[in-house]
């Protein structure tokens, strides 16, 4: 065994505090994450249900983590902006994203090259399917009365939104008219950002249906500038007991969803990782959290880190068949 001098001591005590210095020894460092303010990139539009879910889940995360978490809205390209800002930013934890649906679709559009494993999934907190809105004056009073309606029509004369083109919504919608028997391009698509703006858009007469899920209608529909008349899900949803699925009023048997959840960039340290998804369970378990979703209608559904993975690899896969099928994946 070789001899301890003094100056080999003192040599090796300095060389430990050049490294964590250079940050070489991450435990140490990581053991004060966070020491300043996080950034939580929204792809979407203010006053939707992934801006909601977003600012519930960062007000319960600025107590836990004792540091602001601020939500940040990057609209744009059908959803590609504010995915790429999550993706691009720097792996140091503090600007995380909520990722959506979206994310294993656009790739199929050629619309960007990011995939789900462009990022380091954090946890999923939210799955909603979508519904039928329609205007509250609207002559339509049921969801098969609509249908009858679009059926009759010629291609082209009712629009529809609730997303950017080719995103969960407009999938949703072409997978209802392909279960009628109708093309998927019988009903246009008029791209928004977000629900939100979509049912603005319905409220004022500029289209006709809105696909986005009932939660993210229900300004409208409380305020009674909309009526929501069927949902595309296998069960009625409890917040909204009246609203019928498709299967009891139509005999069509089709349900798609909407999906949420929080990641970091590619690379994101582990350590940091780890805590962050420690802290989304909590804020998940949360009495808080669940009040604000359950009084909204917001479906809750819960995956860890490699849940999440393993969830968005699947729908991925299912949605590059979806969306061939329909002829919205690029060829």
């Amino acid at each position: 065994m070789s001899k301890i001098t003094r100056r080999s001591f003192a040599a090796s005590t300095a060389a430990v505090a050049a490294s964590a210095g250079l940050g070489l020894k991450p435990s140490f460092a990581q053991t004060k994450y966070p020491e300043r303010p996080i950034q939580v990139i929204v792809p979407w539009g203010a006053g939707g249900g992934t801006d909601a879910t977003a600012r519930i889940i960062a007000a319960i995360l600025e107590k836990d983590l004792g540091q602001p978490v601020n939500v940040v809205n990057r609209t744009g390209g059908s959803g590609v902006v504010g995915h790429s800002a999550i993706a691009t930013a720097a792996p140091d934890g503090y600007t995380l994203g909520m990722l959506t649906v979206e994310i294993s679709m656009m790739h199929w559009q050629g619309l960007t090259d990011l995939t789900p494993k462009s990022y380091t999934p954090l946890a999923l907190v939210n799955e909603d399917p979508p519904g039928v809105q329609v205007k509250s004056d609207s002559p339509y009073k049921t969801v098969k009365e609509l249908a009858d309606a679009i059926k009759a029509a010629p291609a082209g004369k009712f629009k529809a939104s609730g997303t950017g083109q080719g995103g969960i919504w407009h999938l949703a919608l072409v997978g209802w008219l392909t279960a009628m028997g109708l093309k998927p391009d019988h009903v246009p698509w008029v791209p928004s950002n977000g629900a939100a703006p979509a049912m603005q858009d319905l409220a004022a007469g500029g289209i006709d249906v809105v696909t986005c899920s009932v939660p993210e209608a229900r300004a409208m529909i409380d305020a009674g500038k909309a009526r929501s008349l069927a949902v595309m899900a296998k069960t009625r949803n409890p917040a909204f007991p009246n609203v019928p699925t498709l299967k009891e009023a139509m005999g069509i048997d089709y349900d798609t969803g909407a999906w949420r959840g929080l990641a970091g960039p590619k690379g994101l340290p582990q350590p940091v990782a780890e805590k962050l998804t420690a802290a989304l369970k909590k804020a998940y378990d949360s009495k808080e959290y669940k009040d604000f979703m359950s009084s909204r209608g917001f479906g809750m559904v819960w995956a860890d880190a490699a849940g999440f993975a393993k969830f968005m690899d699947e729908g991925d896969a299912k949605m590059g068949v979806a969306m061939k099928a329909a002829g919205l994946a690029k060829a």
